[in-house]
């Protein structure tokens, strides 16, 4: 099975019905086929055998993805927002490439790429009509590149096949599931896995695709509103940002939303339970995966929201911290506190670096984490993440969550400083909710009342804000670094 398999599909079946776009102007499936073929007769009279993509996100992006299947050739979305030199040096990886890039990024890469054509200038091209080769890509073939955040370490080329994206699409997703009424909000980047996974699983559903280019939490209400969606995906932060731009206790008044998820990173259980007050009839579903994973491999359905917020039980409750049980298809073993995963979506292959699977087939996904008696997964933070004080493993996450539970605190990162005696000791750096007054002997007091003392931060320093990548990963490195200034 191949992504352009599932374009197909749908679009035999549903060819008139609009599939990317705002209701006033968008793409039908048959459309959005078309334009996939005509720009995979553009790849092959280019001679490209890639197809990188320095956009945000609007219905270019599905077309050049489709395109890229149907010419069997990978698709590479990159990060827009990085500087000339990390653009060029990504691109320096890969030979006869052709870049479709936003107008501001095309002075940055000439001479990095073969071909270079502005969304404007792909969208044209693209809606010419043409006799496009039929395709000759199997599932073995690379679909996607996409390359990981670095948030710890240098970006690397995680290599998704057709077998492993058609493999999380077809074992997760119910084929035309959609109505016909149903519209998807898309606000995640597409050169995350979300991005590409929201475009597969929904055009396989049927379920229309909306973009939201730029994200603001006022923008996001509106676009939900005028648009009748009914389902959205966000990341933490920017769920955070929808509760304070409705206010306290303030409904969001968003009548056709039926469904929200969110993912991408850790949610501070204060901002879930006030999104779960504001949004009182809202199927929410907390969506766990990585890129090496092709997506989602675990699930906190609505009910187990519903039942946390319902108070039915202390367990149901600890499970809202939870990210639910594994889909079908992926196993999961705990080794030494390392959550390791199997399945046929799961790829943990790296350009020019080969698989980071066993034997077996089992991938670490290098977060620690550990399963219930009735299958449902914790996630306790990255590996690396990990704190060594006196010899006693710590998990930032756990005093992260203590904090958080502070009323004069929005956000919250611990991490591990250099330490003679200790070999590493505890700073945690704050961020106070606006208008709040609250100082670190009184945060480290109400650590330490929850608590051991071992686990009390050291050190607490405040800022205005917190480094996130724009997926809401919190970027550790960026902390460190800026405590280590310090001294």
């Amino acid at each position: 099975m191949t992504l352009l398999m599932l374009l197909e599909m749908i679009a035999s079946a549903f060819g008139d019905r609009l599939g990317i776009g705002t209701a006033a102007h968008g793409l039908t499936y048959q459309q959005l086929h078309d334009r996939a073929g005509a720009g995979a007769e553009v790849l092959r009279n280019s001679g490209a055998r890639s197809l990188a993509y320095v956009a945000s996100s609007d219905e270019a992006f599905p077309v050049a993805l489709f395109a890229s299947a149907w010419a069997g050739v990978p698709f590479i979305p990159l990060n827009y927002r990085l500087g000339e030199d990390q653009l060029r040096a990504l691109l320096a990886d890969h030979d006869d490439v052709l870049v479709v890039a936003e107008d501001d990024a095309i002075p940055h890469l000439v001479g990095a790429a073969s071909t270079i054509l502005s969304i404007d200038a792909w969208n044209r091209a693209t809606s010419e009509p043409a006799e496009p080769a039929p395709s000759i890509t199997d599932g073995e073939d690379i679909a996607v590149l996409l390359y990981t955040s670095g948030t710890t370490a240098a970006p690397k080329a995680v290599v998704l096949r057709h077998r492993h994206l058609s493999s999380y699409v077809i074992g997760s997703v119910e084929f035309a599931g959609s109505d016909g009424t149903d519209a998807t909000l898309i606000s995640v980047p597409p050169y995350h896995i979300a991005g590409v996974a929201n475009v597969l699983s929904n055009v396989y559903s049927a379920r229309r695709l909306v973009y939201l280019p730029a994200f603001t939490a006022e923008e996001w209400l509106g676009m939900v509103r005028a648009e009748g969606i009914t389902h959205a995906m966000v990341v933490p932060t920017m769920l955070a940002r929808v509760v304070d731009q409705l206010g306290p206790g303030e409904p969001a008044a968003t009548p056709t939303l039926r469904s929200l998820a969110y993912g991408g990173s850790r949610m501070p259980t204060t901002v879930l339970e006030a999104a779960l007050r504001a949004f009182p009839d809202i199927d929410f579903v907390n969506a766990y995966g990585l890129t090496e994973t092709s997506s989602t491999i675990a699930i906190l359905d609505p009910d187990d929201h519903r039942a946390a917020l319902a108070g039915v039980s202390d367990e149901a409750r600890r499970r809202l911290g939870s990210v639910g049980r594994l889909v079908p298809g992926i196993e999961v073993d705990i080794r030494d506190g390392e959550i390791w995963v199997r399945g046929e979506q799961v790829s943990g292959e790296y350009l020019g670096q080969g698989a980071a699977v066993d034997a077996d087939g089992w991938f670490p996904t290098r977060d620690r984490g550990w399963v219930d008696d009735e299958g449902y997964l914790f996630i306790e933070g990255r590996s690396d993440d990990t704190i060594i004080r006196g010899g006693e493993n710590i998990a930032p996450a756990e005093i992260e969550d203590v904090l958080l539970t502070h009323p004069a605190v929005r956000e919250a990162a611990v991490v591990g400083l250099p330490d003679d005696e200790w070999g590493q000791r505890l700073a945690a750096v704050v961020v106070r909710r606006e208008g709040a007054a609250v100082g670190p002997d009184e945060l480290r007091e109400f650590v330490r009342a929850r608590l051991r003392s071992s686990r009390t931060p050291d050190l607490i320093a405040f800022r205005d804000d917190l480094p996130h990548t724009e997926t809401g990963k919190l970027l550790r490195r960026a902390v460190l670094a800026d405590l280590s200034k310090e001294g």
